[in-house]
């Protein structure tokens, strides 16, 4: 099976795992993946990445010219694509841009000029309704008119294509996988001296962006009804939120026990995740309208979790988006928003360690069956299978 995939998400060598795992499960599986020659995530303040081409067996990247190095829905690809095309041709054609993508309504038209007959899809991660107006409409009936199959990263995105018509083929997987190998068990005493941990500490964990919508205020009101139990909460980030986070928690009396470490690399977050007892995604959505008349969010999935899970940690999430759906019955849901009830599931944790280590173990299993990329590459593959019988 030839499979083409193009997005700017790979033009990070990291986030093509789980295509790599694609391309090595079966011997006649051939995965190329399209990516922008020239991309510019920040905007004009950050650094132009260029993408540069690459093989390991049945599996390389081919950068290719593009129009639009920041707008996801803007970008389309030069002439290039138009040769790649015919020389590797594709069976499965997978944009991952979105419904309303110029590039994946340029692929669907090349398809069929080209004769080429491969399946369609594109992938999502969009889980807010939305009202389009003219041209933007007449481009995504287009796209969802030809399209075999959808990957939606969230089962609120697969919910809202059904409700805007499509009627196809979805599955709701995530992106990008967790690699196992870096994230694992593995005992971090060292850094916990470092970082003033005691053996007898009970430690809270946050992982991500300090900004309102992930629910810090929400988690140091929750760390404030713990009373004098031992316990620390290690964030691990950095954001705009973290002066009014050290503000609140100084006020109630724990500021003390809050461990600020900034960001760190990809392969060093493992470490920190090893030192918690917990970890917790107290997401919060921002959008409560039927319509899209403003900005606004909900958690698209919490990558976090599945991080923590395959540590062995047990998580602690909000009812905000994916996050329900990602934990499963391996974890603990409070609504969000509700920092007495998530005091609850804090103290549950602390004082009940047999059932702590019961849902770490849970996590683990469900993030091996689940989520590992290989995992999500198994599962793709089905999918590309059923859309060709």
């Amino acid at each position: 099976m030839r499979i083409l995939i193009a997005s700017h998400t790979y033009i990070v060598d990291l986030n093509c795992a789980k295509f790599r795992a694609l391309a090595g499960l079966e011997p006649d599986v051939d995965v190329t993946i399209v990516a922008p020659k020239r991309w510019n995530p920040g905007g004009v303040q950050s650094q132009l990445i260029e993408t540069q081409p690459w093989q390991a067996g049945s599996f390389r990247v081919e950068p290719v010219a593009n129009f639009s190095q920041n707008n996801q829905g803007l970008m389309c690809f030069g002439a290039d694509l138009i040769q790649l095309l015919r020389q590797f041709r594709p069976q499965i054609i997978q944009v991952e841009q979105g419904a309303k993508a110029l590039a994946y309504a340029q692929t669907i038209t090349l398809n069929r000029i080209l004769g080429l007959r491969a399946k369609n899809l594109f992938f999502t991660w969009w889980n807010l309704p939305y009202e389009l107006k003219f041209p933007v409409s007449l481009l995504e009936a287009y796209n969802l008119r030809h399209t075999d199959g959808i990957v939606a990263g969230n089962q609120d995105g697969a919910d809202i294509l059904r409700q805007r018509g499509y009627a196809g083929e979805i599955r709701v997987m995530p992106q990008l996988g967790v690699d196992e190998t870096l994230f694992r068990p593995q005992p971090q005493p060292d850094l916990a001296a470092k970082l003033g941990i005691q053996p007898e500490d009970f430690v809270v964990g946050f992982v991500g962006r300090f900004v309102e919508e992930k629910g810090l205020l929400t988690l140091i009101k929750a760390l404030e009804q713990l009373g004098n139990r031992p316990w620390k909460c290690l964030l691990l980030g950095r954001g705009l939120l973290q002066q009014q986070v050290m503000k609140e928690s100084e006020a109630s009396g724990i500021g003390d026990r809050l461990i600020w470490v900034e960001s760190v690399p990809h392969d060093r977050v493992p470490r920190y995740i090893n030192l918690m007892n917990t970890l917790v995604l107290p997401s919060e959505t921002t959008y409560r309208f039927k319509t899209l008349t403003s900005v606004g969010w909900k958690e698209q999935f919490g990558h976090v979790l599945i991080e923590a899970m395959a540590c062995q940690v047990p998580v602690i999430g909000s009812d905000s988006g994916e996050i329900p759906h990602v934990i499963g019955a391996t974890g603990l849901i409070f609504p969000e928003g509700k920092a007495n009830i998530l005091a609850d599931c804090l103290q549950k944790l602390m004082e009940q360690p047999e059932f702590r280590h019961d849902l770490a173990k849970r996590g683990y299993d469900r993030v091996m069956t689940h989520y590992t990329n290989r995992a999500l590459a198994e599962q793709l593959l089905n999918f590309y299978k059923s859309l060709m019988d």
